[in-house]
């Protein structure tokens, strides 16, 4: 039965070959979903290592945090949009998990988040998850946490009303859209701790200051904020 499996997986691999969602190029079956070259080539930051940077710059004034990175620049047109638009709206959340793990890696590597207690990701409405499969965030978080060993905590931090697309506001519109919208529940389990806020692309920064509003209520609650690319 199991090589019988294979040889169907193997026939649907050659008339429907996996490729890389940056460039297209094809891909091998037991490949990730983007090509070396792509995976090296896109627009890195040195965020990890450099704590005074654009995103800190971003939240300073805003709401109190720790630390604050970014992995990615995020361009228009780039091979990096490609991927984001793969990960939200192509059911890819194998991308996430690759992409998270690099910025695991970076944020490893660069010892300055080594006392983070929980990484914790941005939440979906229940309604706009189950449309599409999954929370992006979630997938970035898992990425991270298989590569730290940071537990992820995805029961805490819930978007208690279903808001609209960000991509066409304002500043001032997206903080109207997003403001007041997230809860903390079971916070006894994040009091004294040190959180990790994990989110795909940060523009104005309005649902992240949202969320970490939120979270900022607990008791002795640390902040620190890291996404896959600033926009």
């Amino acid at each position: 039965m199991r090589k019988i499996r294979e040889y169907i997986e193997d026939f649907w691999f050659l008339i429907f070959p996996y490729v890389c969602e940056a460039c297209g190029v094809a891909l091998g079956k037991n490949e990730p979903p983007i090509c070396f070259k792509c995976l090296y080539d896109l627009p890195r930051t040195d965020y990890c290592v450099n704590e005074d940077n654009p995103i800190t710059y971003l939240f300073t004034g805003r709401i109190k945090i720790e630390k604050a990175t970014a992995l990615f620049h995020f361009y228009k047109g780039s091979r990096f949009r490609k991927l984001l638009h793969a990960l939200k709206y192509k059911h890819k959340p194998e991308i996430g998990i690759l992409l998270g793990k690099e910025l695991g890696a970076a944020m490893l590597s660069s010892g300055n988040y080594n006392d983070v207690d929980y990484v914790i990701p941005v939440p979906l409405h229940p309604n706009r998850q189950k449309q599409r499969g999954y929370n992006q965030s979630e997938m970035i978080g898992k990425g991270i946490s298989a590569v730290t060993g940071i537990p992820m905590l995805t029961d805490v931090l819930l978007r208690s009303v279903e808001t609209v697309t960000q991509t066409k506001m304002t500043r001032e519109e997206r903080w109207q859209n997003v403001s007041g919208k997230f809860v903390v529940e079971n916070e006894n389990r994040i009091q004294n701790k040190h959180i990790l806020l994990v989110d795909d692309v940060v523009t104005t920064g309005s649902t992240l200051e949202a969320c970490g509003e939120i979270l900022l209520n607990v008791q002795e609650l640390k902040l620190s904020i890291g996404v896959l690319a600033e926009a």
